[in-house]
């Protein structure tokens, strides 16, 4: 009998061990357990610790409710001006009721997952290269507010949406590095313009200073020697004024000599009205148009006056000081000159004999 009862209460413990077992559940902190009997939600949100359901009838679902860091895979798409980038972002969110995310949809961070996907993708079109590079937080707020939305009716709540990466071109790269560079030297030229504008400014005063007084100039030219010495220099550089070359210049010239008295020219004798045809052994000149060589006997007409000899009998007193006497008298070669034109002209005018 007493064998009996203790076979009997061994299978009662059992029994119970089992039921316990398959009935008692154990619910983390950080979860919360939605029950459903038989397909329909059962009861309320169960809490952390020990709870019990039906085996068999009863089904026990957690839902983890800490936060949850979402990677999302890069995203490649064309800007709004035309720039192909690619972008990958991460998503912070968690879940604020069990029952919606158990319910309303299947898979809640399947369905985040593609949401964050598709909205990176729009935002990426609706923007420009300069936003994703330089305006990111605003970029960010938009891409929360497309995602937060829908996921509102899961029981999902976005925290926090952040843009990693924006990958770009080699072309872009080199491209935005160059432009990047000619923007700096443009600034670089344009410091050292306003500085060379405020020196000049400030040297023209100086220049105006030291003009009102003369040793201030000097001063300055010893105050550079100085400065040149100090540096332990085998060479010794000493500034040159140029007004005083140009000072050394004009007295090494001498006083520019007066002009030579004026001379009155002598009458020009008129040619004679008519001139004899040149005999048959005379040269006859060449026709009109026909070049001819200087220096040649044949181009040299017979001269009209005699050479004048040179002038030695003028005094040293009545010349110019300075100048030196001329050899020949050259007042009359103008006129010979204009002679020589004038039969020469009348020569080829003249018509051939027979």
């Amino acid at each position: 009998m007493v064998e009996e009862l203790v076979v009997a209460g061994l299978a009662a413990a059992s029994g119970i061990a089992v039921y316990m077992a398959a009935a008692g559940k154990v619910v983390k902190q950080f979860e919360r357990g939605v029950v459903l009997r038989l397909g329909r939600l059962h009861g309320g949100v169960r809490g952390p610790g020990f709870t019990m359901i039906l085996p068999g009838a009863d089904r026990l679902h957690k839902v983890n409710m800490q936060v949850v860091t979402m990677p999302v895979p890069a995203q490649e798409g064309i800007t709004r001006d035309n720039v192909t980038v690619r972008v990958d972002a991460v998503v912070y969110f968690r879940v604020v009721e069990a029952v919606n995310a158990i319910i309303e949809v299947e898979d809640y961070r399947f369905a985040v997952s593609q949401m964050a996907q598709t909205s990176l993708r729009s935002i990426i079109g609706k923007s420009d290269l300069d936003d994703l590079l330089s305006n990111r937080e605003k970029l960010n707020q938009g891409l929360e507010l497309m995602i937060d939305s829908p996921a509102m009716g899961w029981g999902v709540q976005i925290d926090r949406v952040e843009i990693k990466d924006v990958s770009l071109p080699e072309a872009m790269k080199r491209s935005m590095a160059r432009q990047a560079e000619a923007d700096r030297e443009r600034r670089a030229r344009v410091i050292n313009a306003d500085a060379e504008l405020q020196a000049s400014k400030k040297l023209a005063e100086a220049a105006s200073a030291m003009s009102k007084e003369p040793a201030a100039l000097q001063l300055r030219l010893l105050q550079t020697v100085v400065a040149v010495a100090a540096e332990k220099n085998s060479t010794l550089v000493l500034p040159f004024p140029v007004e005083l070359l140009r000072f050394l210049e004009r007295a090494q010239q001498g006083p520019l000599p007066p002009p030579p008295p004026h001379r009155a020219e002598e009458p020009v004798a008129e040619p004679p009205a008519a001139v004899e045809p040149p005999h048959a052994d005379a040269p006859s000149a060449p026709p009109v148009g026909t070049e001819r060589t200087p220096g040649t006997a044949q181009d040299a007409p017979p001269s009209s006056k005699p050479a004048v000899p040179p002038r030695e009998d003028l005094p040293q007193a009545d010349l110019p000081q300075g100048s030196v006497p001329p050899l020949v008298d050259t007042s009359g070669l103008a006129d010979a000159a204009r002679a020589e034109l004038e039969i020469l002209r009348r020569l080829r005018s003249t018509p051939p004999v027979g």
